[in-house]
């Protein structure tokens, strides 16, 4: 007799929020094709998946819908997997020599999960402790956009948004906060609009209590908006 346990479906996979690594999982011909020509051909795949839904794609409402999808998978939703799309940081000398940590708050993100490829929103807060450089506060927030702007499951982001500033800013003190409603959970399966999903990532001197508390303390005040 095997002991062996079976493997669940492959649904029941997406459900229970698993990620193969802090990578997202793209093949290695992921950019061979021109983002005209993916449009192009997610234009037409769509179409077919409205078709087979029974939708009359004669009608005026729906004519233009697979083109405006595909451009909006390409051009906005997913463009954080496109490397080209990258934001390139601006990095300042701390001439200030300010020791303390920056903080950037309340930081709204909009990302799919990848699992059903419907919308998790969310607020991220970030901060950091300078090794001698500082960074510009809105390139903070195109960092965890550009990051959001892919098919992701929430602890993987979360990673990408910290390793990316500690090699931007060459510094191990970083620490990533986030909170988001996923509506694969709230306007799908359990249909739960109540909760939310959070993820932290604490490196450096935010692995030590004092800092951790102080950062975190910080990101709950109602006053510090």
């Amino acid at each position: 007799m095997s002991n062996t346990l079976p493997k669940p479906p492959l649904e029941d996979i997406g459900d229970s929020h698993i990620a193969s690594s802090s990578e997202t999982p793209l093949r290695k011909d992921a950019f061979e094709v021109s983002n005209s020509e993916k449009i192009e051909k997610i234009a037409l795949h769509f179409r077919a998946i409205m078709e087979t839904l029974g939708l009359d794609l004669t009608d005026d409402s729906l004519r233009g819908t697979p083109l405006r999808v595909a451009k909006m998978y390409i051009e906005e939703v997913f463009s954080g997997l496109d490397p080209a799309n990258k934001p390139l940081p601006t990095l300042f000398e701390n001439k200030f020599d300010y020791s303390e940590m920056v903080v950037e708050k309340e930081i709204t993100f909009y990302s799919h999960c990848e699992h059903h490829f419907v919308p998790i929103i969310g607020k991220a807060h970030v901060a950091y402790i300078s090794s001698g450089k500082v960074i510009g506060l809105s390139k903070i927030n195109r960092i965890v956009q550009y990051y959001a702007k892919r098919p992701q499951v929430q602890e993987r982001l979360t990673i990408q948004i910290a390793e990316d500033l500690k090699n931007t800013l060459q510094t191990e003190d970083v620490a990533v906060v986030m909170d988001a409603d996923h509506l694969c959970v709230s306007s799908r399966g359990v249909n739960d609009t109540n909760s939310k999903t959070g993820t932290a990532f604490f490196s450096g001197k935010f692995k030590e209590q004092h800092t951790k508390s102080e950062f975190l303390n910080y990101i709950n005040s109602s006053g510090a908006k």
